[in-house]
């Protein structure tokens, strides 16, 4: 295959990304390995390679055909890169030349085309799963600046007050106290007020093969979240339960991935939403850290098991949870609507279904649990 044709494979790969199909990098760069070893005038062997390595999901197969036609049918390779190239370009201001310039010494000059944007406003809202390694570099350093904290709670720890106010109660010791001064006159009472401290924050991310595009920005999210504060727990969810809050706990971005990919077995493999849920809640939820907590599940919702122990399991989180967050990545997808089994299943025991695609998806989610 011609270069040509390896850059179109990956203009195809953003274009299923563009319809909302979920395309991990390691698929893509599988293809394009796949596309060395093929005939190009052989579209089927095209269309059996990419479907194999790139749709993970069944509901996909109709966007990857209609895709699929758009981009590599009808027009050989280096033809068909040239449309989609002039396709794609970003939108432009363009401006008149200067009235001050003799147009007579450039009467060809075309007018002058300025683009403007942030790299900090694309980065926060481009779609993690369209990131390259060099946009993960610049997202860790502002998922640094994040502090993920948790809504206050009373504390049974109490604190001295000057003044009473209603939240206060009267300080009977320290009031005897003060009275054996005074002849036994309780003249000055003293008066005590509850402490506040953050909720315990449980985060667990889903690091199935259908969220490879996301897990990896969500993992340097709940890092951030981890090393920031105290009282935050962390786990993975695949084909088993894995508690990561140790292996996160390094100020080193990339120390601590390497960690938590080290325990890790289960990286893009199946999915047991169900059944991990059920673990957590045995070993660590109903144990004590579910309670009183706020606990967000970022996953997509996609579930190769009995749906009915998603709910089942949700029901229990949610009746010892002060709050249940579900951060859905494809949520954002225009026309998305929650009909994958696990999705539906978990959806009445829900406080707050919000998304997760980017950065400024993920101001949102620190602004749901602190609140």
């Amino acid at each position: 295959m011609s270069d040509s044709a390896d850059r179109l494979a990956v203009i195809f790969a953003r274009r299923l990304r563009a319809e909302e199909m979920a395309v991990p990098t390691g698929s893509v760069a599988l293809f394009v390995s796949a596309l060395s070893e093929l005939d190009p005038a052989d579209r089927d062997s095209l269309y059996w390679a990419g479907r194999a390595v790139l749709v993970k999901r069944p509901e996909d197969i109709d966007t990857f055909d209609r895709v699929f036609r758009s981009v590599w049918l009808h027009q050989p390779p280096d033809a068909r890169l040239a449309a989609i190239a002039a396709e794609e370009r970003v939108g432009v201001d363009d401006y008149p030349e200067p009235e001050t310039e003799d147009k007579a010494e450039h009467p060809s000059r075309a007018p002058t085309t300025v683009v403007r944007y942030s790299p900090v406003e694309v980065l926060r809202s481009k779609d993690f799963g369209e990131y390259t390694a060099a946009d993960f570099a610049d997202a860790q350093r502002l998922m640094a600046d994040l502090r993920a904290t948790a809504a206050m709670r009373r504390s049974r720890r109490r604190r001295p007050a000057k003044r009473r106010r209603n939240s206060q109660q009267p300080d009977v010791r320290a009031t005897l106290r003060r009275a054996l001064r005074t002849g036994g006159e309780p003249i000055r009472r003293a008066w005590y007020a509850p402490t506040l401290q953050p909720r315990r924050l449980v985060l667990l991310c889903d690091v199935s093969g259908s969220m490879d595009p996301y897990s990896r920005a969500l993992l340097r999210f709940m890092h951030a979240a981890v090393a920031g504060r105290r009282r935050v727990e962390a786990f993975t969810m695949g084909t088993r339960l894995t508690r990561l809050t140790r292996e996160l706990l390094s100020r080193d971005p990339d120390q601590a991935l390497r960690r938590a990919g080290a325990v890790v077995p289960d990286w893009s493999g199946g999915t047991r939403l169900g059944d991990t849920l059920r673990d957590y809640n045995d070993e660590w939820g109903m144990q004590g850290m579910s309670r009183g907590a706020v606990v967000v599940i970022l996953s997509d919702g996609w579930e190769r098991g009995d749906p009915t122990v998603i709910a089942d399991q949700m029901a229990r989180l949610s009746r010892v949870a002060h709050k249940v967050v579900w951060v859905n990545p494809l949520k954002a997808s225009p026309g998305y609507a929650p009909l994958a089994r696990g999705m539906a299943a978990a959806l009445p025991y829900i406080d707050e279904f919000i998304d997760g695609h980017n950065l400024n998806a993920l101001d949102d989610l620190i602004e749901v649990i602190s609140r």
